[in-house]
């Protein structure tokens, strides 16, 4: 993952309407070529899909467990991560897939440039993205300018910027007839499908406001070790810092406000909050809060009422609230009306594990060529809670508009001897965002 070289949108939309003025004379088969189709998904005209992971922590390893569960032929046949130990222990829990793993030693690519050497590849039709999300913009307008399917983990940036350009890319992969996943699986969760299938026909009637949480004690930390480059420590520990992860309010809480979105069927138009480093305040734990609680206005005047928290031995809290005109309740489970009746209950049904649901869903669309692209509430949800880290880091009331906007908090240089985006002063501490003070936009 050296510094980029792929074309800017920009430079890829001139190629688009180039290549529009010219297509009538082309044959079918050159313009499956000059745009990239994902003809490979079934090699060799079989209807087998071949696999390429990128990104070989848990969750890449899970999703690529579940991407191999999916009915009909599929096998892995490549991996690449920036770090070859993560690599290999991938590689050893995958081999329990035995025949449908099929990634031979000339397959493993290790460094930052190993998603290119990965989806340069032709008999790959799809790509799981799975690094930490500071990278997915780059990786996910890599896949699709070489025609490529994807599942792509959430959040899928860290900055508006990232944002920008998942979006510009989800257009591109439209035209080119790709299907895309993203790993936010409540939508393919049965028992929130029915529930909010049920608000929408009106049973609580109007929604008025909504609650959310992911209050728990916090995630691993990887302590630093001797001869690491500050590159290479940041990204062993990327939890830490925002460029990699984007805070847990981005990496874990949008969820949540996933789900918010999805009831309101929009997003918000404005955010102020707080949020702070109250326990969690040691060298390890980088540059994010240990707590946020924000505000969001919908453009209807709706309110949700948003809280995340990583610190240990407090009240645990992960779900979403809704209170309508006519009645309350869990968007997972159940809604009770305000009429005192214990019989004026709707609860929703449960189902399939989810995480396997939307893999599956995901490569009946590839096998089926169904419209698939669920880029577009990944980046709105992703931009959610980048607007929300940028009301609680600013103190300020922020605008989804002039979010939007906002300029990119990435590395200029991708290297192990790079310097990234955040360094620690001469006590190896990070600079901490102080509210009232910190400019975001």
């Amino acid at each position: 993952m050296t510094e980029r070289t792929e074309p800017s949108n920009e430079s890829a939309n001139a190629t688009r309407r180039d290549f529009m003025k010219t297509s009538a004379v082309l044959s079918t088969a050159a313009i499956a070529a000059n745009l990239g189709i994902a003809r490979s998904a079934h090699a060799a005209g079989s209807d087998e899909i071949k696999i390429g992971l990128v990104g070989c922590g848990g969750r890449g390893t899970g999703a690529a467990g579940q991407a191999l569960s999916t009915e009909g032929k599929v096998k892995i046949v490549a991996m690449a991560d920036a770090f070859g130990d993560r690599l290999d222990g991938a590689a050893k829990q995958l081999n329990k897939f035995g025949d449908k793993f099929g990634v031979d030693a000339g397959s493993r690519y290790v460094g930052f440039d190993a998603y290119k050497q990965l989806i340069d590849r032709d008999d790959i039709g799809l790509v799981v993205l799975a690094t930490p999300p500071g990278f997915r913009p780059i990786h996910f307008e890599y896949a699709v300018s070489k025609g490529k399917h994807v599942f792509m983990e959430k959040p899928v940036a860290t900055d508006a910027d990232g944002v920008r350009k998942v979006l510009a890319a989800a257009k591109i992969a439209d035209e080119k007839k790709l299907k895309v996943g993203v790993g936010l699986q409540r939508h393919h969760q049965k028992n929130y499908i029915e529930t909010i299938d049920k608000i929408r026909e009106g049973y609580i009637g109007k929604v008025i406001a909504l609650r959310a949480y992911w209050n728990n004690g916090g995630v691993w930390v990887r302590p630093r070790q001797e001869g690491q480059t500050e590159m290479e420590y940041q990204m062993r520990n990327w939890y830490y810092f925002n460029w990699l992860c984007g805070d847990h309010i981005t990496e874990q809480h949008i969820h949540n406000l996933d789900v918010a979105n999805w009831v309101m069927n929009s997003h918000p138009v404005s955010a102020h909050g707080m949020g702070g480093r109250e326990v969690r305040t040691g060298k390890e734990y980088g540059e994010i809060f240990d707590h946020h609680a924000v505000e969001y206005t919908y453009a209807d005047g709706t309110k949700l009422f948003s809280q995340c928290r990583h610190i240990a031995g407090c009240r645990n809290d992960v779900s979403e609230w809704v209170h309508g005109e006519k009645g309350a309740g869990n968007l997972s489970g159940a809604l009770q009306l305000y009429t005192g009746n214990k019989e004026d209950v709707f609860r929703a049904k449960g189902g399939k594990d989810a995480y396997q649901v939307e893999h599956d869903d995901l490569f009946a669309a590839v096998r089926n060529d169904k419209p698939y692209n669920e880029a577009y509430y990944g980046a709105t949800s992703t931009m959610t809670s980048i607007l929300g880290r940028m009301a609680t880091y600013s103190g300020k009331e922020i605008k989804w508009d002039d979010a939007m906007k906002a300029a990119s908090i990435m590395p200029k240089k991708y290297t192990f001897d790079a310097e990234p985006p955040v360094l620690p002063n001469k006590d190896g501490f990070y600079p901490v965002p102080v509210p009232g003070k910190t400019n975001v936009i």
